[in-house]
């Protein structure tokens, strides 16, 4: 069946950068469009950003635009998400999920289990 393995996450001060990785195992990335989500305390799961398969626009929530960047590696069945500037509300677990199809919209189906990210002010 295979399965997505979310790495990078931590704890960083306000201001500070994180880098996140989802790494394939057992399945491909290919053909498919990727997202990241998170979960804050509390609240519901929310859309991060994604990238459509054969697309070079990726897209962002509004909370994260111009902070975020979401990239992937086909060749190494890895997408990333830099975050920049983070800010103590960023604080959340991230989640890597694969879409269903090639586009962003989803539905997405595959999800990882997920890493924390806590953000200090």
């Amino acid at each position: 069946q295979g399965q997505l393995v979310e790495s990078g996450g931590g704890l960083v001060q306000a201001g500070g950068s994180l880098r996140l990785a989802c790494a394939a195992s057992g399945r491909t990335f290919s053909g498919y469009a990727m997202g990241w989500f998170r979960r804050a305390p509390g609240k519901e799961r929310e859309f991060v950003a994604a990238i459509s398969w054969g697309s070079t626009s990726p897209y962002y929530a509004d909370s994260v635009k111009g902070r975020f960047t979401i990239s992937r590696d086909s060749a190494n069945n890895t997408v990333y998400l830099q975050m920049n500037s983070l800010k103590p509300e960023d604080t959340a677990v991230y989640y890597c999920a694969r879409s269903q199809s090639y586009h962003y919209t989803g539905p997405y189906d595959s999800w990882g289990r997920g890493t924390q990210v806590t953000v200090s002010s």
